[in-house]
């Protein structure tokens, strides 16, 4: 787990185009779970912070749109809708063109850029105010990181790996927020 940690970090400081070679498939389903675990546990973390906005008045988490859908769809409905539309759909748009970009600054430049841009995709969960503008950095963190990890997942082991990295994520958090969270 360290060691894919220390990988990523280190990936995430200077991003390259470079398909990891070892296609082991437990290899790969290590890394994927370790990929996971992080990115769940960086997404508790950020979850902190948001938390404190809205504890502080800053930030009005009833507002948030998933918060909409849960009143208005089926459990089954939204868990289709985060676990297979919008990993599938969102991978395509923000980590299928990364590959296309095969200068090493032309692919730093995409990679931060697609991963910022999912990031900030993520704000509309929000009913746009003056203050969720002003927090958008730390309300869309979870994402921006996680935007990251996928494109690290995606580059190393292909498109394939980051959808289910996406899909895996959401499924464990939806999963958690439709038994625990949502009547």
């Amino acid at each position: 787990m360290k060691e894919t940690f220390n990988e990523l970090v280190a990936y995430l400081k200077n991003p390259v185009l470079e398909e990891d070679t070892n296609t082991n498939i437990n290899y790969r389903i290590t890394k994927f779970g370790h990929l996971l675990i992080i990115s769940l546990l960086t997404g508790l973390a950020t979850s902190v912070l948001i938390g404190a906005l809205d504890e502080f008045g800053l930030v009005n988490m009833d507002d948030h749109q998933m918060e909409e859908m849960m009143k208005s769809l089926s459990k089954t409905m939204i868990f289709v809708m985060a676990v297979v539309i919008a990993p599938l759909l969102e991978e395509v748009i923000f980590r299928a063109p990364l590959t296309a970009f095969k200068k090493g600054k032309q692919f730093r430049i995409a990679f931060y850029t697609l991963a910022i841009l999912f990031g900030l995709v993520h704000i509309t969960n929000y009913n746009l105010t003056t203050n969720v503008l002003l927090f958008a950095p730390i309300l869309v963190l979870p994402q921006l990181l996680l935007g990251g990890y996928l494109g690290f997942i995606r580059v190393r082991f292909g498109l394939l790996w980051s959808i289910l990295l996406h899909a895996a994520y959401n499924g464990i958090l939806m999963g958690g927020a439709l038994i625990f969270g949502f009547e």
